[in-house]
């Protein structure tokens, strides 16, 4: 074969040939999603982070999805833009065990399940009392649990231990309930209560409170 012939049917091949034959693959798209504290507080801020990672990744609108107990169904929770790393961030404050994905047009992140302490309070009615003195320790816990018993334990060791048991009372036109036990105190310790957990809430702590026996 001649030179140019050879020359003119290499350039046939070349021009039939795919024009992206010789171009690099697109990066495939991923999304990701995190959550932080988790478990949370009821009603406490809840940090939702993701990265987007593939072609293109900066000012891409994030839609984020929730579904709260009793994961029935997901619904659009609220938005963010990606920076110029894909990365974006939101707030939420669940109430409940809640579920969360986000989506950057057809793709989504993993699934991130979010626990939801309840918000748990303690008071004594006396904080220095005398050596058996009878003193009341009372509390909300929020959201309401009417009808749901939490136990007051007080420090023994490196352990607490249940010494008292309590119904969860309504409290008209609010959405927390309350408890009341009266306790006899006989030396100083540390108390805290706690309510075990549910199907739309994780094991909720108080904070705790000594009593100093005077």
């Amino acid at each position: 074969m001649r030179p140019t012939t050879a020359l003119a049917a290499a350039l046939v091949a070349a021009a039939i040939l795919p024009a992206s034959a010789g171009a690099a693959p697109k990066p495939p798209t991923t999304l990701t999603l995190s959550a932080a504290p988790n478990p949370v507080v009821a009603a406490g801020n809840l940090t939702l982070t993701g990265k987007l990672t593939g072609d293109k990744v900066a000012d891409q609108k994030v839609t984020l999805r929730s579904d709260p107990f009793p994961f029935d169904a997901f619904v659009n929770t609220g938005d963010a833009t990606t920076n110029a790393g894909g990365d974006f961030a939101l707030i939420q404050r669940p109430t409940v065990n809640t579920r969360y994905q986000a989506r950057v047009g057809n793709d989504e992140s993993a699934i991130v399940t979010v626990l939801v302490r309840p918000r748990v309070g303690l008071r004594l009615s006396d904080p220095t009392p005398a050596a058996g003195q009878r003193v009341r320790f009372t509390g909300r816990v929020c959201p309401e649990h009417d009808g749901v018993i939490v136990a007051i334990q007080r420090r023994s060791g490196s352990r607490f231990k249940t010494v008292r048991r309590a119904t969860l009372r309504d409290i008209p036109s609010s959405a927390c309930s309350s408890y009341r036990r009266v306790i006899r105190v006989g030396a100083d310790g540390r108390y805290r209560t706690v309510i075990g957990g549910h199907a739309d809430h994780a094991r909720g702590v108080s904070p705790v409170r000594r009593a100093n026996v005077s």
